[in-house]
């Protein structure tokens, strides 16, 4: 049979997969106008350029959170492009697999790529056709959840692109929503100090320590430079100094003398640097971070007299955040 597609079967079969009206034409005219055959096709298209882009980046994406009946999520569709992270298809189903994901009260990526959405496809086969149409390489990720009650959802500006939810202890809509565009704001890496991972405590204190030895150090060169009679802008570095030599500022002598303050500063200050000072002010660098991170102990951002513990208490003494979650797939 040598057939040709009307304009009806390629309406129709755009219509189910959403591809492209070459690759619709192409995938019925190969199957000889059998739809599942043509599907067929079209999902395998997708497959062989998931396979053959495998290896690109896929920064770019649709990120959405939703909420309902006692359950909420966080889902990202990544792409390669903004170009196609912004199409109206693109969105759909990334929100038809959140609605998917929603609905079964999803508790892992595994599960939701097994889940079917409202056409009837599955969410894994799904997306790989999309990748088909596109040409792009795709991928979910950043999958959260919160089951329980009193949750609220915000999709940032509504643009896609940052998503938080947050559940607390009480019934609170307006402070609820308060709390979500706070996250979505501040970037919280924990709920309270208690909360923060030993390992990340870990880390902020050795860097807490090792910037203050450094900037103790500093100062003592500085100090040093300063009672020689130097500027502090051509003994910075090498290059400040090269033009300093060469704007007849110092001497070779001078940039020499510099160079063995430095050396010879720096060495004696880190050896005598007093332990129990290093560790006061890196305590309050730690302070500083548990404020600026924990969530219930940061600025209010819609009043910066006061925390956001202060916030939901000034509503109810005994109202507080359980869980967060925060996603976005932006540079930060």
């Amino acid at each position: 049979m040598d057939y040709k597609p009307n304009m009806e079967d390629i309406k129709k079969l755009r219509t189910m997969t959403g591809a492209g009206l070459a690759d619709v034409k192409k995938a019925l005219t190969e199957a000889e106008g059998d739809f599942n055959k043509a599907m067929e096709i079209i999902r395998e298209k997708g497959q062989a350029i998931a396979a053959k882009r495998s290896d690109r980046e896929t920064s770019n994406g649709c990120v959405l959170v939703k909420a309902a009946e006692g359950f909420a999520a966080i889902v990202a569709l990544k792409c390669e492009t903004d170009f196609v992270a912004n199409g109206a298809d693109y969105i759909k189903l990334t929100q038809d697999i959140l609605d998917a994901a929603v609905a079964a009260k999803a508790k892992s990526i595994e599960e939701v790529k097994g889940l079917t959405i409202a056409d009837g496809t599955k969410v894994e086969e799904a997306v790989i056709a999309r990748s088909g149409i596109t040409g792009e390489k795709m991928e979910l990720d950043g999958y959260f959840f919160i089951e329980g009650e009193n949750i609220s959802v915000y999709d940032h500006m509504g643009k896609h692109g940052l998503c938080t939810m947050v559940q607390l202890n009480k019934s609170a809509e307006e402070q609820g929503h308060a709390i979500a565009m706070q996250v979505a704001a501040m970037n919280p890496v924990a709920l309270d100090e208690a909360s923060v991972p030993q390992d990340v405590k870990d880390t902020e204190l050795k860097v807490a320590i090792e910037k203050t030895k450094e900037e103790q150090v500093q100062k003592a060169v500085e100090a040093a430079l300063k009672k020689a009679g130097f500027n502090l802008y051509i003994c910075e570095n090498e290059e400040h100094i090269a033009e300093g030599i060469a704007k007849g500022n110092i001497t070779e002598a001078q940039a020499e003398e510099i160079r063995n303050i430095k050396t010879t500063v720096a060495a004696e200050k880190a050896a005598n640097l007093p332990e129990a000072m290093i560790q006061n002010i890196a305590k309050g660098r730690m302070a500083k971070f548990f404020k600026e991170s924990c969530l219930l102990n940061q600025e209010f951002i819609q009043d910066s007299k006061m925390t956001v513990t202060d916030y939901l208490q000034a509503t109810d003494k005994e109202l507080t955040v359980v869980t967060f979650n925060r996603f976005t797939l932006r540079a930060e």
